[in-house]
């Protein structure tokens, strides 16, 4: 029988298949990141922070970076400061901000998750060509959705 809805059948919607793919995607790190006892987010804000080429960051950088507000930032920070990955401290400039630096613990801790982006891309099996091409896509469509969504900027 014919829907009367067909639209709304959940095999013919795009944000079904972005979220499975979303949670199996997590699902495969964790066995890469268990080793190094990294949860993926805590693995990310780690990806942020390593790749952050000016120093410090700060808690509002980080969170534009991972597109994380800061309510759901806090706990996962310091649960990497109590596994001694990273510090947090006030900046002596503006006592608002809060400024993350990496521990040497939380430096080496790159040396031992080298492999995962390339172990996790031979599980997958897929091409180079192929995952640039859905890198792409995805970046496209989140530039896309986040314009959408952005709040209204007026000038005054």
């Amino acid at each position: 029988m014919a829907s009367r809805y067909p639209m709304l059948e959940l095999d013919r919607q795009l944000c079904f298949p972005i979220y499975a793919t979303a949670r199996a995607v997590v699902r495969a790190y964790g066995p890469l990141l268990d080793s190094v006892g990294l949860t993926y987010p805590q693995y990310l804000t780690l990806l942020a922070l390593w790749g952050s080429p000016d120093g410090p960051m700060t808690v509002g950088e980080l969170g534009q970076r991972l597109r994380l507000d800061t309510g759901t930032l806090t706990p996962l920070l310091k649960r990497l400061e109590k596994a001694g990955h990273l510090s947090r401290r006030r900046d002596p400039d503006d006592e608002r901000r809060v400024l993350l630096d990496l521990t040497d613990q939380g430096w080496a801790l790159r040396d031992r998750v080298a492999d995962v982006p390339d172990d996790l891309l031979r599980s997958l099996d897929l091409s180079a060509e192929d995952f640039a091409e859905l890198r792409r896509l995805l970046d496209q469509l989140l530039d896309q959705l986040e314009h959408q969504t952005a709040p209204e900027r007026t000038e005054s």
